[in-house]
């Protein structure tokens, strides 16, 4: 699916443009907003809007400071994008909703599940961000003082305004969004060109190195287990197991911990199935969602 320039569609929130994709029309089963994580858009999801939006109604949208949407000068972080979703759902969709998150959006969909239960008939999450409030994961190893120091200095450097930007600069060459995807994604042909092109694309935007550093300087929220505690609709897991960012059996281990009541499913593919194993995931999502 190819997104030209003349049918992009805006919507206004608290004054700033943001940018949606809708696909397909189904009124008989809940609609589905896919959520993109950190740096990506709408973009990312276009090998599942493709298949799903068949037997669905399918939206994506580019959370405020990302994608195509307006990049202001505000502190980001899941509060923010909990409000934007959900307003969106309650204007543009305006029915009962099941988000899909990935990373980054996995942790604002479930903010969004968790706070606005009447708004969401149904969570996906695909190797969904955010801590819990018990920061060990299991089997992980602890860091050596070395380590721990190295760990300090870059958290310190992120929220230096001329440090969070020497970062930017460094990560969005397109050398390096390459390098970075190689390390997560388990097929390799799908690290394209065309994905590199749609995630540097954003990042010359005016605004996107201060968004890069808001993310890193403020507070995201609530923890994990404290969302789970306080939601109740259908929950389903996909995990990439092959992530090397988050070990999915250990965070596997702690979601059933707290929400009894989910659905699981584990892919050959690593921190962003949804596009390293895009057959698998839209057979997934398909599955689970003929059972709601």
């Amino acid at each position: 699916m190819t997104i030209s320039t003349e049918s992009l569609t805006y919507w206004t929130w608290q004054g700033h443009q943001i940018h949606y994709v809708k696909s397909g029309k189904n009124s008989s089963l809940p609609p589905l907003l896919l959520i993109h994580g950190f740096g990506a858009s709408t973009d990312h999801w276009r090998k599942n809007i493709e298949v799903l939006s068949k037997d669905y109604e399918v939206w994506a949208i580019d959370l405020l400071g990302f994608g195509r949407s307006a990049k202001p000068a505000l502190n980001y972080g899941g509060d923010l994008w909990r409000e934007q979703l959900h307003q969106f759902i309650t204007e543009k969709i305006t029915r009962p909703t099941v988000l899909a998150g990935n990373s980054l959006g996995g942790y604002a969909a479930l903010t969004v599940a968790a706070e606005y239960p009447q708004a969401c008939a149904g969570l996906i999450l695909l190797n969904s961000a955010g801590a819990f409030t018990d920061t060990s994961p299991l089997g992980s190893t602890k860091l050596n003082p070395i380590q721990q120091t190295f760990q300090k200095f870059a958290q310190s450097l992120f929220k230096q305004p001329w440090g969070s930007r020497l970062i930017f600069e460094f990560v969005r060459q397109k050398s390096q969004i390459r390098k970075t995807l190689r390390q997560v994604y388990v097929n390799q042909s799908e690290v394209s060109d065309r994905l590199i092109e749609e995630i540097y694309r954003p990042s010359t935007d005016p605004g996107a190195a201060a968004v890069f550093g808001s993310i890193f300087a403020n507070q995201q929220g609530k923890k994990v287990d404290q969302l789970l505690s306080e939601m109740s609709c259908p929950l389903l897991c996909i995990w990439g197991e092959r992530d090397p960012w988050i070990n999915a059996k250990s965070r596997s281990i702690k979601f059933k911990a707290n929400y009894k009541s989910l659905t699981e499913v584990f892919i050959n593919a690593g921190h962003c199935p949804h596009d390293d194993a895009p057959e698998l995931v839209n057979q997934a999502i398909a599955d689970w969602l003929i059972k709601l």
